[in-house]
C-alpha cells in the first residue's frame, strides 16, 4: 500500500493538512491526530479538500480518542473513519511509508 500521512496541526491555525492533501495520491491514507482532528470537522477550512481526497481514493481516518478529548465527536464530517491506537498501529504496518506533517 502507499503512504500513511499523519497530521497533528489544526487547519484553523496551520497549513500542514492543506499541504499534505496537495501531495496525497490514490492509495494513500491520511490519519488526523492530536489537534489535526480539528480537520475532521464539517466546519473545517479543509472540509472540501478532504471530501475531494476521499473521492480520489484517499482513505481518511481520525484518532477517536483525540476527537473525544477535544469534544469533537459529534461534529465529524462524512467519509472520515474513526480509529483507535490499535488501528493506528495497523495502518502503520499496512503502508510502505509513513509521512508525518508537523
Amino acid at each position: 500500500m502507499g503512504t500513511l500521512h499523519t497530521v497533528n496541526k489544526s487547519p484553523f491555525t496551520d497549513q500542514a493538512l492543506k499541504s499534505c492533501l496537495s501531495l496525497c495520491a490514490s492509495g494513500d491514507s491520511l490519519l488526523l491526530i492530536e489537534d489535526g482532528t480539528y480537520g475532521a470537522l464539517t466546519a473545517a477550512p479543509t472540509a472540501k479538500l478532504l471530501d475531494d481526497a476521499t473521492k480520489r481514493g484517499i482513505k481518511v481516518y481520525a484518532l477517536a480518542s483525540d476527537l473525544a478529548a477535544r469534544g469533537l465527536d459529534a461534529q465529524l464530517a462524512a467519509g472520515i473513519v474513526l480509529t483507535d491506537y490499535q488501528g493506528f498501529v495497523r495502518l502503520s504496518c499496512e503502508h510502505e511509508t509513513i509521512q508525518s506533517w508537523y
